[in-house]
């Protein structure tokens, strides 16, 4: 029975490898050796980042939401609970989306909270 070498895809693996470490500075480009731990380095920075950049705008969207709310005399707390009480359900991204665009529209949903806290 013949023998079947691996060169054809350790070439295709270490291909692949570089392609991903394209535009690396210096060896972490030509190498595989150090362009493999680059790839795996910069796989973990990516997953990493996958999970703030959701930390990051729902921390975003919040800051935009206690600024109107405070225009509109609350702070962001009591606005929420008074949206829960009136039985409002709507994310904080378009919370955040009305209060910057729409602060008419915003201003009438602190008055129902307003109005739900009182009650």
């Amino acid at each position: 029975m013949a023998r079947i070498k691996g060169a054809m895809m350790t070439r295709k693996r270490r291909k692949k490898t570089l392609k991903l470490a394209k535009g690396y500075y210096g060896a972490k480009s030509k190498l595989f050796k150090t362009a493999k731990e680059a790839v795996m380095k910069s796989g973990q920075y990516a997953y990493i980042g996958r999970k703030q950049r959701k930390r990051d705008f729902r921390r975003l969207w919040i800051t935009r939401i206690s600024a109107a709310a405070r225009v509109n005399g609350m702070n962001y707390s009591t606005f929420m609970n008074g949206l829960n009480k009136a039985g409002i359900t709507m994310n904080r991204k378009m919370l955040a989306e009305l209060a910057v665009s729409d602060a008419a529209a915003f201003a009438t949903l602190a008055a129902k909270a307003e109005k739900a806290l009182s009650k």
